[in-house]
């Protein structure tokens, strides 16, 4: 281990056990809760794998994080409103129903990512978030599995970390609208599927 890992190691013991720090983190978990905050539950999430902290906690926090972010999906449904992405916590619940369709790709359920990925593109305003969750989607149903889309489609080494939308792929081996060419069928089957959950919005609304 170099002076540089060792001097991390030994900052992340004194972390652990500086009352202030675990204080604060007490304080942000009750903030979390009090306002059901997204944003504040990925704060907490960071700190406490930093910690290293138990995969219960952990757990916890990620189930938190994901039942918030689905209670807004269906109120934002709900109103027909999109996403605000200026918004800390609307970006937060994106991200999270995101994640959680990446992972529903990773476990081989196709129908639910698709699903996941349909909704978000249907959701969001900006063009190159929208475009990516579009050839996400098409991916799926042109039945590329995650670990083909991660291998042959996306290119994950253009990941920016300092950017803010480094938790979504975006980034392809062609550029998007190649793509979306590519996956004309598989697009147009989303529009339609998308139309027809407007159209039962609507009815069930109107009831």
């Amino acid at each position: 281990m170099n002076q540089n890992n060792r001097e991390e190691a030994i900052d992340l013991e004194a972390l652990k056990k500086d009352p202030q720090f675990q204080e604060n983190l007490k304080r942000l978990e009750g903030e979390m809760k009090a306002e059901r905050s997204i944003a504040k539950g990925y704060q907490l999430l960071d700190a406490k794998l930093l910690m290293e902290a138990e995969q219960e906690e952990i757990n916890e926090i990620f189930t938190f994080i994901v039942n918030e972010a689905f209670d807004r999906l269906a109120e934002l449904l709900s109103r027909g409103e999109k996403f605000d992405m200026a918004d800390p916590e609307q970006w937060a619940t994106a991200r999270a129903v995101y994640e959680h369709g990446i992972q529903r790709y990773s476990e081989n359920d196709l129908k639910g990512a698709r699903e996941i990925f349909l909704i978000l593109y249907y959701l969001i305003t900006e063009k190159e978030l929208r475009d990516a969750m579009m050839i996400h989607s098409a991916a799926v149903a042109a039945g590329h599995d995650f670990d083909s889309f991660i291998e042959n489609l996306a290119d994950v080494r253009s990941i920016n970390p300092n950017d803010a939308t480094a938790f979504f792929i975006t980034s392809f081996v062609q550029p998007p609208d190649i793509l979306l060419q590519m996956f004309a069928k598989e697009v147009a089957e989303g529009e339609a599927l998308l139309a027809k959950m407007e159209e039962n919005s609507k009815a069930s609304n109107e009831e």
